[in-house]
């Protein structure tokens, strides 16, 4: 079964944005996988994603002209997909989203197709990312831990990729969902 969506979730701090750049560099190329910006309302260096910044004034015009075929609010920042990702669907092309956990109920009601990926860490790992980016204050970073403790890890459906280890292992992971899951095929 080809899906279609893949609807990459974590903590801030899973290494989400590295695995997917990973992933990314190692299926260039292929013609039937596309990896999706995101439009953010941050500066376009912050954060290590390859993102596309907006103010927040574009990310309201934008939401209003229905640009966007998912958003959603997070951290005090605007977060969307824009509406291409739908005609890249149309044509059969496997989309990759760097998604949001809260907004993924949403989004699965949007595309029945969709598969959540999880990406995992343990918490002292997720600690020791967050406090080594030096982004958020202590209190921030412990907010966000007790929010990575309070999912519900029983009630999650998709798949998990592990990363409290090297890139590699975890980026390797990722590249082969993506492929079982699109139909691209290995180079032998």
């Amino acid at each position: 079964m080809t899906t279609r969506l893949i609807y990459v979730v974590g903590a801030s701090g899973s290494g989400k944005d590295s695995l997917m750049r990973y992933a990314r560099d190692d299926l260039a190329g292929k013609q039937n996988v596309v990896f999706a910006h995101r439009y953010i309302t941050r500066a376009a260096d912050a954060g290590g994603e390859n993102h596309v910044a907006l103010s927040p004034d574009e990310f309201e015009a934008r939401r209003k002209a229905r640009l966007f075929a998912m958003h959603w609010q997070s951290h005090g920042h605007a977060y969307g997909i824009g509406i291409e990702v739908n005609q890249w669907l149309a044509k059969g092309i496997t989309v990759v989203v760097n998604g949001s956990r809260e907004y993924l109920l949403e989004a699965a009601k949007l595309y029945p197709e969709l598969l959540p990926v999880w990406v995992e860490v343990s918490p002292e790992v997720l600690r020791e990312r967050l406090e080594a980016r030096g982004r958020e204050s202590a209190s921030d970073i412990e907010a966000r831990l007790a929010r990575h403790r309070a999912i519900d890890v029983d009630s999650r459906c998709g798949a998990v990729i592990r990363n409290d280890g090297e890139l590699r292992v975890a980026g390797d992971a990722l590249v082969e969902l993506i492929r079982r899951h699109s139909g691209v095929v290995a180079c032998a």
